[in-house]
């Protein structure tokens, strides 16, 4: 399955960027293609193409914050999570699929 992911934490540093490992690592060993865009301290990082978008089949939302540029999402299948939900069971986000 083709998913793309926004992760995304008030300080926008460490959770941010675990969360997105996280949640590439999972899909790997899931057997899933993943593209993760991450909205930190740095601003947008591996922004996500709308091409990119609208090839996935789900959005994973691991944020705690409001997206940036959430409009973009408006024709796809989405599932938040809180962060700390990436960070300590990736693989339960994943069984919502």
């Amino acid at each position: 399955m083709k998913i793309v992911a926004v992760t995304a934490c008030p300080t926008g540093i460490a959770h941010t960027y675990m969360a997105a490992e996280q949640l590439e690592k999972t899909a790997k060993k899931l057997g899933h293609a993943i593209k993760v865009e991450t909205q930190g301290a740095m601003g947008i990082e591996n922004e996500l193409s709308q091409q990119d978008i609208d090839a996935a089949q789900v959005a994973i939302f691991a944020t705690d914050i409001a997206l940036e540029r959430a409009d973009r999402f408006a024709r796809i299948r989405t599932i938040q999570v809180p962060v700390q939900a990436a960070l300590k069971n990736p693989e339960a986000i994943f069984d919502k699929i």
